[in-house]
């Protein structure tokens, strides 16, 4: 360009002009110093509709936080790169980070209700077995079904209405339980009857395919952390993504000191206790544990990460389904499971159920080898007389109240335990 430039130049019969010409252009520095800038384009996401599973609604959770999406309020943290691409559709969950303000960032976990190869599976069956057709609307397929049109008629949400559905949470489901979802659902905006009038005919069939998938998101809604549950912060859903407060997954504190995994080990019996005996009279159990169904957050407080294994029984009302009713099925049955699936019945469930799985599949793998003898040796054993404790309750009470005492002084009390410290240095409760 500073070639073609001086050629130009020459041409000037000036002699003056052809001087100052050469020396604003002829110079490589002016000539870099004063080249045309590029403007700046700010990247951003190329968000479609099949990667959020919008195309899907409303077979879907719902739309409460797309806009966050869109406006690019919320990020996947490890997909920042120049052209900020996606991550692979594949995957079941994502780390992000969320903002209100643009300036302050937070993590947060970004989850489907289950692998896009069920959730292409299901569809499939939809399709296949209601309209005969290997793709179709979703949503008109649905619609046509006798249990949906049983909730568009209904007033309020009964037991009848979810029965045969694969949820842990609705095997043994009361009209306390029941009413609670319908007023604390967060997908709408007016929340707060338990009659379902409020709701459209789109909402009811959103919240029927949430609690059909994954009852995890409705948990988080009805029993929300800011009323003391152990569950992380529900921020809301678009299509088939959900998003909530960022919990860090037990397996990544399998090698932690010595003092972390023992308060690790006290909160989760606490966390247990508390699903067992609460001020509602709910009685929470679990059907499955494993290293990543709970989680901690950053100031060191333990969480339940993932609740799509938790069943609940209301000890106040008990289970309102009649025999025979659990096993009643349709398409909505088997979206997730096979349909063959035999449900659990609800007066199989132990009170140290979730104890004993516990003490089977997770303390083991936290308090391995952790701890100078004779310690370790009486905490091996007090965690074998829990595991083995199928049909001795009173045993296992025994061996956690053991446990505990013998955890309690091995943890230590400092910044790295936000949630209690610095009240630890004051308070014999921490």
């Amino acid at each position: 360009m500073g070639r073609w430039i001086c050629c130009l130049c020459s041409r000037v019969a000036d002699p003056l002009m052809l001087l100052l010409v050469l020396a604003l252009s002829c110079s490589p520095f002016t000539a870099a110093t004063t080249s045309p800038s590029v403007p700046h384009v700010k990247p951003s996401y190329s968000f479609g509709r099949t990667f959020l599973g919008l195309d899907k609604c409303n077979a879907c959770i719902g739309t409460s936080i797309c806009k966050k999406f869109f406006k690019e309020e919320i990020r996947f943290d490890t997909w920042l790169s120049s052209h900020l691409k996606l991550p692979p559709s594949y995957l079941l969950s994502y780390s992000g980070n969320y903002t209100d303000d643009a300036k302050s960032w937070r993590l947060v976990d970004i989850t489907r209700l289950t692998s896009k190869y069920q959730h292409d599976r299901a569809d499939k069956r939809i399709c296949t077995s209601l309209l005969k057709t290997k793709t179709c609307s979703l949503e008109r397929a649905l619609r046509r079904t006798q249990r949906f049109q049983k909730w568009l008629r209904a007033k309020r949400l009964t037991p009848d209405l979810v029965q045969g559905l694969s949820s842990p949470m609705l095997r043994c489901p009361s009209q306390r339980l029941l009413d609670r979802i319908v007023r604390r659902y967060a997908e709408v905006p007016d929340a707060g009857s338990i009659y379902m009038d409020h709701l459209t005919d789109r909402d009811k069939l959103r919240l029927l395919y949430t609690l059909a998938v994954n009852s995890h998101p409705i948990l988080l809604q009805i029993f929300p952390d800011v009323e003391g549950w152990p569950f992380p912060r529900y921020l809301g859903s678009c299509g088939r993504l959900v998003v909530s407060a960022s919990t860090q997954p037990l397996r990544d504190f399998y090698s932690a000191a010595p003092e972390v995994a023992a308060d690790l080990a006290l909160q989760l019996l606490t966390v247990l206790r508390s699903m067992g005996t609460n001020d509602l009279n709910y009685f929470f159990y679990f059907t499955h544990v494993d290293a990543g169904t709970f989680g901690v957050f950053s100031n060191g407080h333990l969480f339940i990460r993932d609740a799509s294994t938790l069943g609940i029984i209301d000890k106040e009302e008990g289970s309102q389904l009649i025999d025979g009713q659990q096993e009643h099925k349709d398409i909505f049955s088997c979206l997730t499971v096979d349909c063959q699936s035999a449900f659990v019945s609800c007066d199989s469930i132990r009170e140290k159920h979730s104890l004993v799985m516990v003490c089977q599949e997770l303390l083991p793998k936290l308090l391995k080898g952790k701890f100078l003898q004779p310690v370790q040796e009486k905490i091996d054993s007090f965690l074998q007389h829990c595991a083995s404790g199928l049909t001795d309750d009173q045993g296992v009470n025994e061996a956690i109240a053991k446990l505990a005492e013998i955890l309690k002084p091995l943890r230590s009390c400092d910044s790295r335990f936000a949630y209690r410290y610095p009240d630890c240095k004051y308070s014999d409760k921490y």
